[in-house]
């Protein structure tokens, strides 16, 4: 009421010196989409500047702006007019006051771009029309003369309203304002480059100055807001620019609200930046600070963990406790996108995932074939079996079996090799994968996406072999099981130690064979052969079925058994905990089906002892358990 008593009595005021006003075209007025020539323009750049109360418009004026404006009256009562103006009508009638500076044209136009936004209007009419013409002549006739703020918002209004960056009347403003971006407060600044970043994105010349000057001024940075905001939006153009960022946001570490860490941390992972004392920073606040975090918060800091591989048990703790009684309310995208996160970073959190499979089971219409495909894949990741896990596969068998045929290739790959992981995969499954016109577009392909899609279909195959019984082909044919060539991995300390260990155990090297590649596509560190007192046998000499080529023929004498060596190193396990992921649990039990007895040789057992005779001991002792349990099964 108040706003529009003001604008009528500032319209009776100046009613004496405003002309008629002219026809305004109906297209104006009319939202974008119901003209015939509707150009809709992209709102989420609109939302960088405009606000529903010119009073911002102060917010950067110096000190001699506000002081002049204060002064004159007349000027007064023209800001209020334009601030309360509803449509272009209004605002054209403003435009042919005689007495209109180019400050004052330069506000109309930022008002006109607002409410183009707000009331979703055509923006080729306004651009059109002879009185804003006029606004863009005075403005450009008098630009040194339009406060700095002000400046700033004309050339946002101008890009928003889609005005040719080659008409000279922009590129006057622009030039302008690049002439004075030593004028402008830190403020400005950042509001420009959040904009140009989003308009214009890095190629932007405007934008590269304006980063230099925050690049010599961040010492100004001040406030939670302008920290996050340039993080979000303009960190990823310049490095130099985010490691200073990362600092100050280190040092307001405190202060930030969840909604603040969550924008910083996705900032973060987009930009792939593992700034690890800010992480660990924003995660101590988490915790301590912040006791209820609301679901759109939570599924982005699990994300962002995710993206960025950055482990901190408590905070995962936290965040699947709290999403826990949200499941049931979730949509399946949100769903699918919180446990692919969790299996990202190795967390299985039983209350939570089973909690997915009841979701799964009650929702099942809801759930697409490439939803049910993410959650496979997440479970095999984990070797998560759900304790109905029956009921689960039953249906997951019941949805997907008719699909198959519609997976893109890669996904059917990833489908069947999970299947197999958990221990699921039924015939159909593997005799669609294992099909000769399945696997032969990869035949030749040695980009390392085939190489890892054959891999897998090596690993199918294995499990067809050796866990399912009941299955009669196809299967792959002898010449793609052979072993790829071995990339250059580095040997890591557990894999040297073990070596080491192993020579007092095998007696000799004729008694050993290292980094055995099978035709399972599981390498095995250490292998030999021991008869019935537990001694070692030379392995040349026999056959050895598992390996593509096998150096001999004989086969063990009676009572002689196969033995293989698997280390096991940190990243194989669950995060703290000493369950195998599912792709390891999956090769030792292949291992063990092909024959051989396994002797399990983990990361946080065998460093542990610091002397080789204590290794030596260990890995002996290790194997007369094993075999002691082998006679007594």
């Amino acid at each position: 009421m108040a706003a529009r008593l003001v604008r009528r009595c500032c319209w009776r005021h100046f009613g004496a010196f405003v002309s008629t006003p002219s026809a305004v075209p109906a297209s104006l007025l009319v939202p974008a989409g119901k003209a015939a020539t509707a150009r809709a323009l992209p709102q989420a750049p609109f939302t960088l500047f405009h606000t529903s109360s010119p009073s911002s418009w102060a917010d950067g004026f110096s000190v001699k702006e506000q002081v002049e404006e204060s002064r004159n009256p007349e000027h007064k009562v023209i800001g209020e007019l334009i601030e309360t103006a509803t449509s272009p009508r209004e605002l054209f009638q403003l435009s042919e006051f005689r007495a209109l500076n180019s400050n004052q044209a330069s506000l109309i136009i930022t008002q006109l771009s607002r409410l183009a936004v707000e009331k979703n209007l055509e923006t080729e009419s306004i651009l059109r029309d002879e009185r804003f013409q006029q606004l863009i002549g005075i403005t450009d006739s008098q630009i040194s003369q339009v406060w700095n703020n002000t400046l700033v918002n004309l050339l946002k209004s101008l890009c928003s309203l889609g005005m040719d960056s080659n008409r000279r009347e922009m590129q006057s403003v622009e030039q302008e304002v690049l002439w004075r971006l030593r004028r402008l407060t830190f403020r400005q600044l950042t509001s420009l480059a959040e904009f140009l970043a989003v308009k214009q994105g890095k190629e932007s010349r405007l934008l590269n100055e304006v980063i230099k000057k925050l690049e010599l001024r961040w010492t100004e940075l001040e406030g939670t807001r302008t920290v996050v905001t340039l993080m979000g939006k303009v960190g990823h153009v310049s490095p130099a620019l985010m490691d200073r960022l990362e600092d100050k946001a280190l040092e307001l570490a405190e202060q930030f609200n969840p909604d603040d860490i969550r924008k910083i941390m996705l900032a973060l992972a987009y930009q792939n930046r593992r700034c690890v004392p800010l992480l660990r920073a924003l995660s101590y606040h988490l915790i301590q600070k912040h006791s209820e975090l609301s679901l759109s918060v939570l599924m982005d800091l699990i994300f962002a963990y995710g993206k960025l591989n950055f482990h901190q048990p408590q905070v995962f703790q936290k965040i699947a406790t709290d999403l826990h009684p949200h499941v049931s309310t979730m949509k399946p995208i949100e769903v699918t996108r919180c446990i692919r996160s969790f299996a990202l970073l190795k967390w299985l959190s039983l209350p939570l995932f089973e909690a997915i499979v009841q979701y799964a089971l009650d929702n099942t219409k809801q759930l697409s074939v490439t939803h049910l495909c993410s959650i496979i894949l997440s479970f095999a990741r984990l070797n998560f079996q759900p304790s109905g896990s029956e009921d689960f596969f039953n249906m997951v068998h019941e949805e997907l079996q008719s699909q198959l045929d519609s997976l893109e290739p890669h996904l059917l790959t990833d489908l069947v090799w999970s299947l197999c992981v958990l221990q699921q995969a039924k015939a159909p499954y593997l005799q669609r994968v294992l099909a000769p016109d399945f696997h032969a577009r990869i035949r030749g392909d040695q980009s390392l996406k085939a190489q890892n899609l054959r891999l897998k279909l090596i690993h199918i195959n294995a499990a067809a072999k050796l866990e399912s019984p009941d299955y009669r082909g196809p299967f792959l044919p002898a010449e793609m099981l052979s072993p790829a060539e071995p990339a250059g991995e580095k040997v890591t300390l557990l894999q040297s130690s073990l070596r080491e260990a192993l020579a007092g155990v095998l007696g000799s090297r004729e008694n050993g064979r290292f980094d055995a590649r099978t035709i399972y596509g599981w390498q095995i560190d250490a292998e030999m052969v021991v008869n019935s007192e537990n001694k070692p046998l030379p392995l040349k000499d026999f056959a050895a079925p598992h390996l593509f080529r096998s150096e001999g023929t004989k086969p063990l004498p009676p009572g002689a058994r196969r033995v293989a060596f698997l280390r096991w190193e940190f990243p194989n396990f669950s995060n703290r905990s000493k369950d195998l992921l599912g792709r390891y649990a999956m090769a030792r039990r292949h291992v063990q089906a092909a024959g051989f007895l396994v002797v399990d040789v983990p990361h946080y057992e065998f460093l542990d002892l610091k002397l080789e005779r204590q290794r030596t001991a260990y890995l002996k002792d290790k194997l007369n358990k094993a075999m002691a349990k082998e006679m007594a099964s």
